[in-house]
């Protein structure tokens, strides 16, 4: 039997001294989460990176969309789940938790959405997703058109494909610095 080390990560930068304007933000984050995500805390290095990332995770994930945050939020664990990305998995599956009220789902979206007891519609979607994020050069039309036939409008569509993609990316960034996720998710909402 070997002995088995976790994967060193990438370190985090400093969080002082930091920028007027990230210390403000994370100050919010300590306020409102009782914690700065550590996905935040590696864009330090940057204030200009952690403005765009946070725009772009805000626009996706919180504004006004005709998918519910709790939509959103389990396609980014199912994308997380076919990616294998540890830090999305835990950190994405306390908002599950916590959006849904249900502890038993976010655990049932990271081992096997399918076994989910969720809306056709929901199904559809996560469906699309997977696909897109095993194989999307072989999405058709006849794949749009499932999520049109499910409820879904083109506008929806694109906020589906814009949230998987979005995920794709940021499971990658995770996987590849071996970001781990805060440990105050692991007990949240359960």
């Amino acid at each position: 039997m070997t002995d088995q080390k976790a994967p060193t990560a990438l370190n985090l930068p400093p969080l002082d001294p930091l920028p007027a304007g990230m210390e403000k933000y994370f100050a919010i984050c300590q306020e409102k989460l009782g914690m700065v995500p550590n996905v935040l805390r590696a864009h330090a290095f940057s204030e200009e990176k952690l403005n765009s990332f946070s725009a772009l995770y805000n626009e996706l994930m919180l504004a006004e969309s005709g998918l519910s945050k709790l939509e959103r939020e389990m396609i980014a664990v199912v994308v997380s789940s076919i990616n294998r990305c540890f830090y999305c998995l835990v950190s994405h599956g306390a908002a599950v938790r916590q959006l849904s009220g249900d502890p038993q789902l976010g655990e049932m979206l990271v081992m096997n959405y399918r076994v989910a007891p969720i809306e056709a519609k929901q199904r559809a979607m996560l469906d699309f997703a997977a696909k897109m994020t095993k194989s999307s050069s072989e999405i058709e039309e006849a794949d749009r058109q499932a999520l049109r036939d499910a409820g879904f409008s083109d506008r929806d569509i694109w906020d589906i494909a814009n949230v998987t993609g979005f995920f794709n990316m940021t499971n990658r960034v995770a996987s590849a610095t071996a970001m781990a996720p805060n440990e105050e998710y692991h007990a949240q909402f359960r």
